[in-house]
C-alpha cells in the first residue's frame, strides 16, 4: 500500500503543481504512512520536512469542535441543551429553540452578518455584540447552511462563558493539544514553531467543478447569502493575509488553526477508536457519539449544494437511495472530518479504523477537496 500511495504523492508534484505537502495515515493507534515532499516557501528555499506545520483554514473546524463539547461537558452542560441556557443575549437563541448542538451543525441561521453590521474579525468583543443582536437568515433548525466564519466566534464565546473566560483556542491549546502532544495550535504558539511554518499561496486560477457552479454564480452578486457568509466578520479579503501573525496568533476557531498532518492525522485516529489513545480513554465517549452522530443534511443554504454535518463534523451527504453523493471520507458510511480552503483535507473512519490527513501549501480553488487529496483517499481504500 505505502509505495502505492507514495507514487500517487509524489504525482501531485511532478503533474499538479503542488509546492509542499504532508501525508499522514494512522490505522490500530500507530501511523503507517508518513510522507513529505517540497517546499515550505514560494521561493523554494526552506525544505518540507516531517516537523512542518501550515495553516489549515477551515479544518480547524474538528479540533475546534471537540474542544467546544469537552467544555460543555466539564461545565455539565448538554450539547442537545438550549444556548439560552448560558448566551441568553443571543437574539437567536432568545426563543429557546437554538441549541449547543444545531450550532456545530451549521443550523443556527447566523452564517452571515448584515452589511451594516460588520466588524472585523479581530474586533473580538464587536463581533460577538454584532452576532447577539444580528436576526437569523432562518429559524434555527429549519434547514441548515454552512457557517464558514462566524461559527468560531459562536464556539469560541461560548466555551469563554462556560470555562471562566478561557478562549477556545487556549482551551484545544492548553487542555488538549499539549496533553496529547499534537503539533497543532489554534492561536497563541510558541515563538520556535515560526521556524517551522510553511507560506501559504492562493490559488493560480479557478477552474470549479459543475457541482460548484451555483456557488459560484452566487458569489458575484453582491446581495447573495453565499457571498456574505464568507465576508462575515469582515477582514481578511485576500487569501494571502492568512500568513500574518496577527491572524494566527488570534486563536480563530473556524481557520486560523496551524499543525502538521501526522498531528491532524492522530487527533483523527483518537476519535476513529472511541476517544481512546494508548489503551486510555482521552475523549468522553459520549463526546465522541455526539462528534459522529448525524445532525444536518440536505441542501446548504451557503454552499448551494447537498451538504450533511454531524455534531461538528461534516460527512458525506446520501441520495434518495442511500448512496453517497460523493466521497470526501472514502467509502465508510461513518467516516467524518473537515476539510480546509486550498486542499488540506482530514478525517476519522471508525468502521475502518483508518484516520486520514494531508497537509499542503500551494492552494487550489473550490469549495471542496481536490483530486490531490482525493486520489490518495481512493487508494488508501482501493488497497486495503
Amino acid at each position: 500500500m505505502t509505495g502505492a500511495l507514495e507514487e500517487r504523492f509524489y504525482r501531485n508534484f511532478e503533474e499538479r503543481g503542488e509546492l509542499g505537502a504532508s501525508l499522514s495515515i494512522w490505522k490500530g493507534g500507530k501511523e503507517i504512512v508518513s510522507l513529505h515532499h517540497g517546499w515550505a516557501d514560494p521561493g523554494k528555499t526552506i525544505p518540507w520536512t516531517h516537523g512542518t506545520v501550515a495553516p489549515v483554514w477551515s479544518a480547524t473546524k474538528g479540533p475546534a469542535a471537540i474542544t467546544f463539547l469537552l467544555a460543555l461537558e466539564k461545565a455539565g452542560v448538554s450539547p442537545h441543551d438550549p444556548v439560552a441556557k448560558v448566551w441568553p443575549e443571543l437574539l437567536a437563541a432568545q426563543d429557546g429553540r437554538l441549541t449547543f448542538v444545531q450550532i456545530l451543525s451549521h443550523q443556527a441561521g447566523l452564517p452571515a452578518l448584515s452589511p451594516v453590521n460588520r466588524p472585523h474579525l479581530l474586533s473580538h468583543r464587536e463581533v460577538i455584540a454584532a452576532l447577539e443582536r444580528q436576526k437569523p437568515f432562518w429559524s434555527p433548525g429549519d434547514g441548515h447552511g454552512y457557517h464558514p466564519r462566524t461559527i468560531g466566534f459562536l464556539l469560541d464565546e461560548i466555551v469563554r462563558k462556560v470555562a471562566g473566560g478561557l478562549p477556545l483556542g487556549r482551551y484545544w491549546n492548553t487542555h488538549v493539544a499539549a496533553p496529547l502532544q499534537l503539533e497543532f495550535w489554534i492561536g497563541d504558539f510558541p515563538a520556535p514553531v515560526l521556524g517551522r511554518l510553511a507560506m501559504m499561496v492562493p490559488p493560480k486560477g479557478q477552474h470549479p467543478s459543475e457541482e460548484e457552479l451555483p456557488f459560484y454564480r452566487a458569489l458575484a452578486q453582491p446581495d447573495s447569502l453565499s457571498l456574505a457568509a464568507f465576508a462575515s466578520p469582515s477582514g481578511m479579503r485576500s487569501l494571502a493575509e492568512i500568513n500574518q501573525l496577527e491572524f494566527l496568533q488570534a486563536g480563530l476557531p473556524a481557520f486560523g488553526g496551524i499543525g502538521s498532518a501526522c498531528a491532524l492525522a492522530k487527533f483523527y485516529q483518537i476519535l476513529a477508536r472511541d476517544g481512546v489513545s494508548d489503551g486510555v480513554e482521552v475523549i468522553p465517549a459520549r463526546v465522541v457519539r455526539t462528534a459522529r452522530a448525524l445532525q444536518s443534511s440536505g441542501h446548504d443554504r451557503t454552499l448551494l449544494l447537498p451538504t450533511a454535518f454531524t455534531g461538528g463534523f461534516k460527512t458525506d451527504p446520501l441520495d434518495g437511495r442511500g448512496q453517497k453523493i460523493r466521497a470526501l471520507f472514502g467509502p465508510s458510511m461513518t467516516a467524518f472530518g473537515q476539510p480546509g480552503a486550498g486542499g488540506s483535507h482530514a478525517f476519522a473512519d471508525p468502521e475502518g479504523g483508518h484516520s486520514f490527513a494531508y497537509v499542503m501549501n500551494q492552494m487550489e480553488a473550490g469549495i471542496l477537496p481536490n483530486r490531490k487529496s482525493l486520489d490518495l483517499v481512493d487508494l488508501l481504500y482501493s488497497t486495503t
